[in-house]
């Protein structure tokens, strides 16, 4: 403080306070006295005169700079909301709403990881965690008195013969064991705060949310008060910027905090199963056995060019390692390659090809619970609408009375043993419906008559010549119309339902391009019937589609994908987006990962974990899966084919 002091007085401009050197007489100016030289201000005006130059002058500097500084713009410009508004119970910053939670009260008895309901709630939510260290000294102080009171309060209650208080022993015998663990240096002792930040874009749901908030944390017996009054205080203290504003804290040992750690991972490795990728959350591989699920099938969605066709070859190539048998349904003929590479069998399915389904085949067994011909009669029921149209319930009635006459003049019976014989053609029931007296059973044969008679005769009318012995078999139906191929997919998977259930074993079928059956509300139904049935046949049904928009606009779409266990979302188009973040529950920050998703990435869910992927292959899988033109021609004309990428 001295030294201080002195310094203040070497700058000190008062001219009566500073000592100058005396002026010889000689010097001084007539009339002066000789004593007046020791308070001669002359010297120290000048200087002072100099010093208050020198400090108007950085003033002047110092307002330039603040007016120039005040028309740029900064940092503080850039990030600052337009609109700040505080409420009582919430805060709104633009054009979202927030409200701050924090937790009042906590479960006595925790498991590691306790807190992932919230952590992994279908929400983003702002969730900040303050700890703070404490002195173990100072605690076994406040904890010897604690201990002594409680002591005390139980003697007391004892000596009056009243009932102890329950509360009061377990809070007795919880300081003692803390102060043992405390003395020995085994824990250490720390204040816990846990603050929830909720985001919405209208009041209504934000208060929708907080109640759906509140209620997961209730079911953990966590007590959470809104920060009432407190909600701009509660929204900083939820910002990365670790300062807690809010101050609401709760004593905690060392492994008890533990648990609430955030050990929450979206690591899908598993012991057994295929290499689907790697996780960009982690790097760590995904490795999954879809067969391990509640259900074994499977969704994948994505625009054009994302890499679904690739992905789902690869999953092919590595299942057949594993022994399962594949079905593909291939739209598009882009599984010849891999089918030739395998040893598989490519069935084309067209005009000139001898490969021939009959729909009208049953699988000529005994299933129990199940009329296998009243089952086959209502999937050619729904076939027979994709062909004809909407039909009319007289036309339902004799359609349905017709099909049971076609089948009995085969001498065919819900009796399982007559059902081992050679079933009716398509031109059997023509046949039928021509023979009826009703008007309306004309009409229908009518209808049926191009697939008998006419331009389409031969496709669906020949005994089935197909043997699904191979552990992979590509029904190709690229040759066929655009308007055929809904008629062709659920054929062919019919038949392959009805070999199926013959003999159970690990399969995968996979539907390429489903939005043609979702179309269709009976091929829709017949598809969702299989999705849904699957798994007592150890089947896993792979749906593809990239116009997400006719899939997912049906219930039937809604409802395959609920009865998917695996799930895959790959690059999206902005069009689809909001309409897979409402059926998937997508947070804004999943939304713009599958916006700006490389060729290849995607989120990957798997029951209740899910992760983004990168889905990776091998220098010769790539080459069998990939379906770009360029890279499959090879073509020197094409100067920027990518080099083929090996692992």
């Amino acid at each position: 403080m001295l030294s201080f002091l002195s310094k203040k007085k070497t700058v000190n401009i008062n001219p009566v306070q500073t000592p100058v050197s005396p002026v010889p007489p000689a010097l001084q100016p007539a009339g002066q006295t000789p004593g007046a030289s020791a308070a001669q201000p002359v010297p120290v005006q000048t200087n002072t005169a100099s010093k208050a130059a020198e400090i108007a002058k950085n003033t002047q500097l110092q307002a330039a700079k603040e007016k120039i500084t005040k028309g740029l713009v900064n940092i503080k410009d850039i990030i600052a909301p337009s609109l700040v508004e505080v409420d009582f119970d919430h805060i709104r910053i633009n054009n979202v709403f927030y409200r701050t939670l924090f937790v009042a009260g906590y479960p006595r008895y925790v498991a590691a990881n306790w807190l992932h309901p919230l952590l992994s709630f279908d929400k983003s939510l702002f969730i900040s965690m303050y700890i703070y260290p404490t002195e173990s000294k100072v605690i076994l102080e406040d904890l010897k008195r604690k201990i002594a009171e409680m002591e005390a309060t139980i003697q007391v209650d004892m000596k009056r013969g009243k009932v102890i208080d329950p509360s009061v022993q377990v809070s007795l015998d919880d300081a003692l064991a803390l102060q043992a663990q405390l003395a020995k240096g085994a824990e250490r002792f720390y204040q816990f705060s846990l603050y929830i930040t909720i985001p919405s874009e209208t009041i209504e749901d934000l208060n929708r949310f907080a109640k759906e908030v509140e209620s997961t944390l209730g079911s953990l017996l966590i007590i959470p008060k809104h920060a009432t009054l407190s909600q701009e205080e509660g929204f900083k203290s939820t910002l990365p910027m670790s300062i807690d504003k809010l101050d609401v804290t709760r004593n905690m040992d060392t492994t008890s905090l533990a648990t609430t750690f955030p050990f929450t991972t979206a690591s899908l490795s598993a012991n057994e199963g295929i290499l689907y990728g790697i996780n960009e959350h982690d790097g760590s591989l995904v490795i999954f056995n879809r067969f391990s699920l509640e259900n074994s099938n499977s969704v994948i969605f994505g625009k054009s060019g994302a890499g679904k066709s690739f992905l789902v070859k690869l999953e092919v190539m590595r299942t057949l390692m594993f022994g399962a048998d594949v079905f593909v349904i291939d739209p598009e003929g882009e599984y010849k390659d891999i089918t030739r590479a395998l040893g598989g069998d490519l069935l084309d399915f067209s005009f000139n090809s001898p490969i021939k389904i009959n729909p009208f085949d049953l699988s000529g067994i005994v299933t129990e619970g199940e009329n296998e011909l009243g089952l086959k009669i209502l999937s050619i029921h729904g076939l027979m609408r994709v062909i004809m149209g909407e039909l009319s319930p007289t036309e339902d009635a004799l359609l349905d009375k017709a099909l049971v006459l076609t089948y009995k003049q085969k001498g065919i019976t819900p009796d399982p043993e007559t059902q081992k014989k050679e079933p009716p053609l398509m031109e059997d029931l023509y046949k039928v419906l021509l023979g009826m007296e009703e008007e309306n059973a004309r009409h229908l044969a009518e209808r049926l008559e191009k697939f008998v008679k006419g331009s389409l005769a031969g496709i669906f009318n020949q005994q089935s010549n197909v043997s699904l012995k191979n552990q992979l078999t590509v029904f190709n139906i690229k040759e066929l119309e655009a308007e055929l191929r809904p008629m062709a997919i659920f054929s062919i998977l019919d038949f392959i339902w009805t070999k199926i259930k013959r003999d159970v074993k690990k399969r995968l079928l996979i539907v390429d391009e489903a939005w043609y059956l979702m179309k269709h509300p009976d091929s829709a139904t017949f598809l969702y019937g299989i999705a849904k049935r699957a798994r007592k046949y150890y089947l896993g049904v792979t749906t593809i589609t990239q116009d997400v928009e006719d899939f997912l606009s049906t219930d039937h779409g809604k409802a395959i994908i609920t009865n998917s266990s695996l799930q895959i979302l790959l690059k999206q188009s902005t069009a689809a987006i909001d309409k897979l973040a409402e059926v998937f529950y997508l947070s804004s920050g999943e939304k713009h990962f599958l916006l700006s998703a490389g060729v290849g990435e995607g989120l990957f869910f798997a029951g209740a974990s899910h992760a983004a992927v990168q889905f990776i292959a091998s220098s010769q899988e790539y080459q069998l899966a990939t379906s770009k033109p360029q890279e499959v021609r090879q073509d020197p004309s094409f100067p920027n084919v990518p080099k083929i990428p090996s692992v």
